[in-house]
């Protein structure tokens, strides 16, 4: 049965129920020493209790994409196949993005209800990082019309947090069915939406980077996925048809690759993110001083040898983001472009699904071939 399916959660809530009424039924009939009828008691006590917690466990799940199978939830799954030194470019032996093994994928029906109309998955191995994983994707109205049959699109790549789904942006964040009439109308640009795993160590946090002997993060989402994506659809290839947007820990990541790699990306998004990987408990880039520092997107900036080409939206609340982009736009020098917004909420895929016609906004101004024809999103 599957962890985020309804009839799971429909048998936790059905179980709750049933061992809130057995105390109810059976509470003044049980039998024995006064030990046992106090042991009996306190088992259906906790039993009712531990039920209730399984439910509300399931119902929080569901609703914000935390663990998508129970491989995630306990730790079972195997996503890393090899972890071999990439270099700073993290492109290992083929040192030019061009000069990657060609992949093609085949992409099927996610039959997952919640996702909505038009997304499709693949399992990927990827040929550079050594990771293997699904890569959701959805394509945008006008991509089989006859009219764009020679039309290249441009591509967001989209990091949830963690724990943390690769259904996340589709399920919690309702991304395409939030922007599907904007791109028909024109008023969105016709992005293709790219949500890979991230969720790669059980109970690590990547921080989406390259640790030689244990995991390339960072190759799997900027290189592989990025190579089999413009392989298998009509993608653009060119930094300047791509972005990378992100929540929580997924903000982390869109910020430090975008910085990291202008050559891949011309655009970053990152709601509630932070720039000091310990941000995160669970974070494998903090474990060392050399990993935590050559992973926070400030000294990434501070310490490019020119400017990055990149436009950065930033956005959190006070002290969840506001002031980490802060310190950003304060460190940006053009061409690095920074815009930092003030939001209130909590820490949610609630908060970021309110915030995503906003930031896809931007993202059409940023990307457009005629930039600033459509009014950017305003920010602080």
């Amino acid at each position: 049965m599957s962890l985020t399916g309804t009839p799971f959660f429909l048998a936790t809530v059905a179980l709750a129920l049933v061992t809130v009424l057995l105390p109810l039924l059976l509470w003044g009939r049980v039998g024995g020493p006064a030990v046992v009828r106090g042991a009996a008691r306190l088992v259906m006590v906790v039993l009712a209790q531990a039920a209730a917690v399984l439910s509300v466990f399931v119902m929080v799940n569901n609703a914000n994409g935390l663990y998508d199978s129970w491989a995630d939830l306990l730790g079972t799954g195997h996503h890393v196949v090899a972890a071999p030194d990439l270099g700073s470019d993290g492109l290992g032996t083929d040192k030019r993005l061009a000069d990657q093994p060609r992949t093609v994928q085949h992409f099927g029906p996610t039959h997952d209800a919640r996702m909505g109309r038009g997304v499709r998955v693949t399992q990927l191995r990827g040929p550079v990082s050594g990771v293997r994983g699904e890569v959701y994707v959805w394509l945008p109205p006008q991509y089989d019309r006859p009219s764009f049959r020679h039309r290249k699109f441009p591509v967001v790549e989209l990091l949830g947090g963690f724990p943390g789904s690769a259904k996340a942006w589709f399920v919690s964040l309702r991304v395409q069915s939030q922007l599907e009439a904007g791109m028909r109308s024109g008023r969105i640009a016709p992005f293709i939406l790219v949500e890979p795993r991230t969720n790669l160590l059980a109970g690590k946090d990547t921080g989406c980077a390259n640790v030689p002997g244990v995991v390339d993060a960072e190759s799997w989402l900027s290189v592989d996925v990025r190579q089999m994506v413009t392989d298998t659809f009509r993608a653009q290839s060119r930094a300047s048809g791509w972005a990378v947007a992100g929540y929580s820990a997924g903000a982390h990541c869109a910020v430090k690759m975008a910085l990291a790699h202008p050559d891949r990306y011309r655009a970053a998004v990152g709601l509630s993110g932070y720039n000091d990987p310990a941000a995160e408990r669970a974070s494998l880039t903090a474990r060392t001083p050399h990993l935590r520092r050559v992973n926070n997107p400030l000294w990434i900036l501070r310490h490019a040898t020119t400017p990055p080409r990149v436009s950065l939206y930033l956005s959190g609340s006070r002290d969840d983001g506001y002031r980490d982009g802060l310190a950003l736009r304060r460190a940006a020098v053009l061409p690095t472009h920074v815009v930092v917004a003030g939001v209130s909420g909590p820490h949610t895929t609630g908060l970021w699904e309110r915030q995503v016609p906003q930031v896809f906004r931007w993202l059409t101004a940023e990307l457009s071939p005629h930039r600033g024809r459509v009014p950017p999103a305003k920010g602080v």
